[in-house]
């Protein structure tokens, strides 16, 4: 199996209970039951986190998917974003339940561990972006030119050698 098969279809499924978690809080603010000022922060903030974070999830794994590693590599990277979310938006979840106003919980560690999770993962997007565009998956060399028959490296280099129009000095 393909992890940017699978993986996807994981944080689709995630949004499911995201939106039933929406219907839950909107029952909540409609007087259906009460939260209170806490625990309704803590939720909105789960919730928007959660559903947020697994949208951005699917355009990784359309970049992923793009990019010339490995199915081990791809499956790792995947999961372990996957894992910084859930991290991320649960702890906020576990705090609702477990904290305490202006303190720290085991929820607020969960969610730091998560962002540090996702930070490993986001911070590799310039390089599967750039590996993406760049046709670095490629196994066609067609799809590595553009319309004039430019190579990407060509025309990296050739972007790299303009001054730039910011600088003082234009070089």
């Amino acid at each position: 199996m393909q992890p940017t098969r699978v993986l996807p279809a994981v944080s689709v499924l995630s949004l499911i209970s995201v939106e039933y978690g929406g219907w839950a809080l909107l029952g909540f603010l409609t007087g259906r039951g009460q939260l209170g000022q806490f625990r309704e922060q803590f939720f909105r903030a789960g919730h928007a986190h959660a559903g947020v974070l697994l949208v951005l999830s699917l355009v990784y794994f359309l970049h992923l998917d793009r990019t010339g590693y490995s199915d081990r590599v791809k499956w790792l990277a995947g999961s372990l974003l996957l894992a910084g979310i859930m991290a991320q938006s649960g702890g906020f979840f576990i705090h609702l339940g477990l904290g305490q106003a202006n303190r720290s919980s085991l929820g607020t560690v969960v969610t730091r561990f998560g962002a540090l999770l996702m930070r490993r993962r986001w911070s590799s997007w310039p390089w599967v972006y750039s590996g993406a565009a760049a046709g670095v998956s490629s196994t066609n060399g067609a799809r590595d030119r553009d319309t004039h028959g430019s190579s990407a490296a060509t025309l990296r280099q050739s972007a790299c050698a303009r001054p730039s129009p910011w600088s003082p000095t234009g070089a």
